[in-house]
């Protein structure tokens, strides 16, 4: 069995360890010294995650160069997606969340397949790759209040706050992505940043109401998506996300079972990361992976 990063680790543990996930008993991993965590959570990333984001956590792993959307580099602690305010860390069920569910569009596929240990100790690890996590804090998560009764006012709100709040120059009148200050944007690794096509669900976080407000509150740390906590209460921030919802025709709503945009290059990256590796793969993972 490879032992990663130049660690000797005694073959016996680390195979009642892989069977410990691969079970999916939760309290036989949990009980295990935290040195034994870190290192099945640097075997499941190595396998299925630095084939994109890189061994040292930088996004510029084998397959980086497949993706117009590029994996993140974890060295910072800067992510786009959080339920904490702008410029806060996430939490742990934050990240786990985008391990789990994915991004769509992106190549960053959910692994819905790994037990909750496994997307815990992977987690855990990708959370060394930057000194914030033992510097900081998470700030306390935005509480999304439950959704008001839609109404005609509160999508007339929402159309004026749209236009008051620039969000045309770079979504675009219509929503498609296409304004006027969408080319040459950046994000703070120097990649193209291009703005989301509001006219399809799912968005990146989804098809849920609720993660689109916490998009516009808490803001898209490392890209031009700033947050709007401090310009917009929570029946205007409503109002804005049930017009973002009026620009979706019914036919760009499309299944969660579709494979979207970079998410098929995702999958050939999976493929790639578990022939390099060896085979610690999620239960059930190459049953689930697209053929097309």
């Amino acid at each position: 069995m490879k032992i990663a990063a130049g660690e000797l680790v005694e073959p016996l543990i680390r195979v009642a360890l892989a069977l410990a996930l691969l079970s999916g008993s939760v309290s036989e991993i949990e009980a295990q010294p935290s040195k034994q965590i870190f290192l099945l959570g640097q075997e499941i990333y190595q396998v299925n995650c630095s084939v994109c984001h890189g061994v040292e956590g930088d996004g510029n792993g084998p397959a980086a160069s497949m993706f117009r959307i590029r994996p993140r580099d974890f060295r910072t602690g800067i992510y786009k997606f959080r339920s904490t305010p702008s410029g806060s860390l996430p939490t742990n069920d934050d990240l786990l969340g985008t391990v789990v569910q994915g991004l769509r569009w992106t190549g960053m596929i959910g692994r819905a397949d790994l037990t909750d240990s496994a997307g815990k100790a992977a987690v855990e690890y990708l959370k060394g790759f930057s000194s914030r996590f033992a510097n900081e804090r998470p700030a306390k998560p935005v509480d999304v209040p439950p959704a008001p009764v839609k109404t005609a006012q509160l999508l007339a709100q929402g159309r004026k706050l749209y236009s008051e709040l620039g969000c045309a120059a770079c979504h675009g009148e219509s929503g498609r992505g296409d304004g006027p200050s969408a080319q040459g944007l950046k994000d703070d690794w120097g990649w193209p940043s291009w703005p989301s096509d509001l006219t399809w669900r799912p968005l990146k976080r989804g098809s849920d109401l609720g993660g689109t407000f916490l998009t516009l509150v808490t803001g898209l740390s490392g890209t031009s998506m700033p947050s709007y906590a401090d310009s917009l209460d929570s029946q205007q921030a409503w109002a804005l996300v049930y017009y973002m919802e009026s620009m979706v025709p019914p036919n760009q709503r499309l299944s969660l079972d579709r494979t979207l945009g970079e998410e098929h290059q995702g999958w050939m990256a999976l493929r790639m990361g578990g022939m390099m590796g060896h085979g610690m793969m999620g239960s059930g993972m190459m049953r689930r992976m697209p053929s097309r």
